[in-house]
C-alpha cells in the first residue's frame, strides 16, 4: 500500500501525463487516471484539486515577479 505522499505524487504525475497528451476533459482525466491506477476517484479529485493550488500559487509568483526595469526603461 502506498503511503498518501507517494500516492498523491503518482496520481499527479498521471493527471499531468494525461494533460501532456492532449487530453481537456476533467471528468476524462478523472476515470483515466481511476482506470489505470485503480485508487478510487475522491482520491483523484482531491489530488487534482491540491495540483491545481500549487499550479495557482506558482502562477501568482511568476506574475508577481515581473520586471520593474522595463517600467523605468519605457518612461525614458
Amino acid at each position: 500500500m502506498l503511503n498518501r505522499t507517494n500516492q498523491s505524487t503518482i496520481i499527479k504525475e498521471a493527471i499531468n501525463s494525461f494533460l501532456d497528451k492532449g487530453v481537456t476533459d476533467k471528468q476524462d482525466i478523472y476515470t483515466k487516471v481511476v482506470d489505470e491506477l485503480g485508487v478510487p476517484r475522491p482520491t483523484v479529485r482531491r489530488v487534482a484539486r491540491d495540483l491545481r493550488t500549487e499550479l495557482l500559487q506558482k502562477i501568482q509568483i511568476l506574475q508577481s515577479d515581473m520586471p520593474k526595469s522595463t517600467i523605468s526603461e519605457k518612461d525614458d
